[in-house]
């Protein structure tokens, strides 16, 4: 295991373990005073019957390759929920297949059609770092006017964090903030992308905006699946819409995200 995914499971882990409550003292044990939150290293070692020593080293970045029935007695110890536990293993044993670098005139045409089909409703597609790569006219009236923005800067996390008009727009910016945050760590692993826009994104997001500092931290991982938002229209109205996201197998890595309304 490279030292990338090593240390980037070492920081999973520790994150995870610190969410996780302590365990009750026995009956008439002395109340113990902790340093840290969650619970204690020693107590994950011991429900995964590994040793102390190995599982400190391993969220430090330096316990080496653990096998899969460890990892997965670890995941048993922390009670990581399926998401958590499948980006444990990504995280420790990588994520084959190449990525898309940069779409081909005649693919961006095909995805172009794609979502333009798609029309009444919004729809865009983005890639695992959430470049915005095609969109259609109503993305563009209800969402973002993509076409306004510089091609580095048409990233729905930019959007959302460093542009201030989105607090006024989505309803629940918070929740949606840490939704996005914790998708994009997920796919970013998932699909295995290291690329240099992913790594410069995170660095410039860490850098300008305290809120995505923040998030980012809790080292959180879910998914965008299907839900609501509530947006501000541009006639001053607020619209409940339905979206979805899915993988697109053609396209490695990429996502078409749909938006639909609430209520038929």
């Amino acid at each position: 295991m490279d030292d990338f995914r090593t240390s980037e499971l070492g920081a999973f882990l520790r994150a995870r373990r610190e969410q996780l409550p302590p365990a009750e003292p026995s009956e008439g044990a002395p109340p113990s005073r902790r340093r840290t939150p969650g619970t204690r290293r020693s107590e994950v070692a011991a429900r995964a019957k590994i040793s102390v020593e190995w599982y400190t080293r391993l969220e430090q970045g330096r316990g080496g390759h653990p096998s899969t029935q460890v990892l997965d007695t670890i995941c048993d110890a922390l009670q990581l929920q399926p998401g958590e536990r499948e980006h444990a293993f990504l995280l420790a044993y990588g994520s084959g297949g190449v990525l898309y670098e940069d779409l081909s005139a005649s693919a961006q045409s095909h995805l172009q059609r794609l979502v333009d089909q798609l029309a009444p409703w919004p729809a865009y597609i983005k890639s695992p770092s959430w470049d915005v790569l095609v969109w259609n006219t109503p993305a563009a009236r209800v969402l973002t006017d993509y076409a306004a923005l510089a091609p580095a800067e048409r990233n729905v996390l930019r959007i959302l964090f460093l542009h201030a008009d989105s607090r006024r727009r989505i309803k629940d910016w918070e929740g949606e903030a840490k939704r996005t945050v914790a998708t994009f760590r997920t796919e970013l692993v998932r699909w295995g992308d290291r690329s240099a826009r992913a790594t410069t994104l995170i660095r410039e997001l860490t850098q300008a905006s305290e809120e995505f500092r923040t998030i980012w931290k809790l080292n959180e991982v879910g998914q965008l699946g299907e839900g609501e938002k509530t947006l501000l229209l541009h006639d001053g109205t607020f619209a409940t819409m339905r979206y979805e996201s899915l993988s697109l197998d053609a396209y490695r890595g990429l996502g078409l995200v749909t938006y639909t309304p609430d209520q038929p």
